[in-house]
């Protein structure tokens, strides 16, 4: 059968495992300020909302747990494929539903899809691609969930003016299952990851593979050779140990490298960003904004979103991953510091914000103008810095044997804080109000500190070689210092080609 070798073809399609929780993201916040959905389901409070949010993310955090252990058994394609049908199930039982445990139930079966390609993607991605642009494609996997966030809003949003009735939301919900059907096509199409084959002991199609992804088909090709002689040997070491468990990943010479990856997705969690995305409806009215203008308000949101990490991905591997996690934590920290003012200052209590009880916590005119706008300015920075960062991160720092487990594993800490900020936060906004934003300030302050002295810099090396940095008795902060061996051998074999050539043409 043909096989896809464009890598940016494959990260395109690839990557609509991402926009799978996109649309998810999408699917229920558009609608939690409409009122043909609230009216259905009997206008949640804050805490059944909290729940029915963030039901997805508990779906998912199971996902993820499930998705090492799926991944490595059946391929990372495979897998991949497994989780397109979870979807499809999933937007079908939310687009029937028909009460609020009906609902949950379709955002849990859809949730584990989520897991299962949130995690695994990257893997496949990163597994995939040549070193030197490994942040790019994987990254692209951020920029489809962003996508998906923004397609499924505009869609919602459609629906909500342009469709009366339950038939609103249930047509949304229903759309969903069509970039699940394309991504299962597509990967009909895709080749199997050359680790995972190596994994497996199937030589001769890891080395066909990474021809085809990284020589034109070349077999003899000097970055082909290299790359399947380091992925020999990882192969070589991973077989050296009996089948891992999750146990495993805390082990004396890994622990480091799963701290680093859970960690990453977590305090991106912690960073504020998704949730925002989630309850960005609930921000625009208690600013002031009513009906269709809090809706379109959230388009312009989901728009930055996109933009920034767009525009970030072609130079994301020339800045490297430390630099953006410590820009992206300090100016959130500053953002959500100011927001907090703001609304501290120029707001007031009420009892309920143009008939919504959750909310309770109103701030109108120039101020509630200046909060929109420093929200739009947190998503730019999101977007630029943390959004595809932690990703491509949590993608990188684990060996041959552990990854699967490892990247299923830090998901896993995404998911559980994801679940629980979901449910948080709308409760939050009820409660605290404007104290929400304090809270998240100081995580940004906490992981500041934690990515300065314990996140060793990744970016530019083969999978291979980043097992090196991690063994290197360098402090994480000058880990940039260390030669890249595979340019260094690249290079070599380039000019023994080129010395070799001139050889003959003189004889």
């Amino acid at each position: 059968m043909y096989r896809v070798s464009n890598i940016y073809v494959l990260a395109a399609f690839g990557t609509l495992g991402g926009g799978l929780f996109g649309f998810d993201v999408s699917s229920m916040s558009a609608w939690i300020g409409v009122d043909a959905y609230k009216k259905y389901f009997g206008y949640p409070d804050s805490n059944l909302q909290g729940g029915i949010t963030a039901s997805m993310s508990a779906g998912s955090f199971a996902g993820s747990i499930l998705a090492g252990w799926l991944c490595d058994y059946l391929g990372r394609r495979r897998s991949l494929m497994v989780a397109s049908w979870i979807w499809i199930v999933g937007a079908m039982v939310q687009c029937s539903a028909q009460n609020v445990t009906h609902l949950v139930a379709g955002r849990v079966v859809s949730g584990l899809a989520v897991g299962i390609t949130s995690s695994q993607t990257p893997v496949y991605m990163s597994e995939l691609a040549p070193a030197r642009i490994r942040g790019r494609i994987v990254g692209v996997q951020q920029w489809s969930i962003e996508w998906g966030m923004l397609i499924m809003y505009l869609i919602a949003y459609g629906c909500a003016v342009g469709v009366e009735g339950p038939s609103a939301f249930r047509i949304c919900w229903g759309i969903q299952a069509v970039p699940g059907l394309v991504l299962f096509i597509a990967l009909l199409f895709f080749p199997e990851s050359p680790r995972w084959l190596a994994g497996k002991e199937r030589w001769e199609e890891t080395l066909d593979t990474l021809a085809l992804l990284h020589g034109n088909g070349d077999r003899t090709d000097p970055a082909v050779q290299l790359e399947f002689e380091e992925v020999q040997e990882a192969a070589r070491i991973a077989h050296q140990a009996k089948d891992v468990s999750f146990l495993a990943l805390f082990g004396p010479k890994i622990w480091k490298r799963t701290l680093c990856g859970v960690s990453v997705q977590v305090w991106q969690q912690l960073l504020g960003g998704n949730v925002a995305m989630y309850y960005v409806v609930y921000i625009f009215e208690m600013a002031g904004m009513t009906g269709n203008s809090s809706l379109y308000s959230a388009v312009i949101q989901y728009v930055i979103f996109v933009f920034t990490t767009g525009v970030m991905l072609p130079v994301i591997d020339r800045i490297g991953r430390r630099q953006l996690l410590l820009v992206g934590s300090v100016s959130a920290m500053a953002i959500h510091i100011i927001i907090a003012s703001v609304m501290a200052t120029k707001g007031h209590a009420v009892s309920s914000v143009n008939g919504n009880a959750n909310l309770t916590w109103e701030i109108k005119g120039d101020a509630g103008k200046a909060v929109i706008a420093f929200s739009y300015i947190f998503t730019a920075v999101y977007g630029f810095t943390w959004a595809p960062a932690a990703w491509i991160y949590a993608s990188e720092v684990f060996p041959l044997k552990y990854r699967a487990k490892g990247v299923g594993l830090s998901a896993s800490g995404n998911w559980i804080f994801n679940f629980a900020l979901a449910y948080f936060v709308s409760p939050a906004f009820h409660n605290i109000q404007w104290r929400t934003y304090i809270i998240f300030a100081v995580f940004c302050f906490v992981m500041t500190f934690h990515v300065f002295f314990l996140y060793p810099e990744t970016a530019g090396r083969t999978l291979e070689e980043i097992d090196m940095v991690f063994d290197a008795d360098v402090k994480p902060w000058r880990t940039n210092v260390i030669p890249n061996r595979f340019d260094e051998e690249i290079g070599r074999k380039v000019d023994g080609v080129k010395e070799d050539v001139d050889h003959k043409e003189v004889v």
